[in-house]
């Protein structure tokens, strides 16, 4: 069953070693999410960034005011197929 947990590392050591701090946890099962907000919104404001899916996240909970961010991107080999798919309509 997933369950995931937030913490915050730094950047260049092992994720799966020792964390600072352990800051929520959150089942998309239930939808579940418990987040200690005042240590979270101290962390950013210490210079702590967020991966674009826990930003995007944070957004839709109201800790940051700025606009969600594109998580998934498109390869090369797609965004040619897609532009070949596009031309082919346009011609028609």
């Amino acid at each position: 069953m997933p369950y995931f947990r937030f913490v915050v590392v730094e950047k260049h050591k092992d994720p799966w070693g020792r964390v600072i701090a352990n800051v929520g946890n959150y089942n998309p099962r239930s939808k579940e999410i418990n987040l200690d907000k005042e240590q979270i919104i101290s962390l950013l404001s210490k210079g702590a960034q967020p991966t674009k899916t826990v930003h995007n996240l944070f957004v839709t909970h109201g800790l940051i005011s700025e606009k969600k961010v594109r998580v998934t991107t498109l390869s090369k080999k797609r965004k040619a197929n897609l532009a070949k798919k596009a031309e082919g309509g346009a011609k028609k």
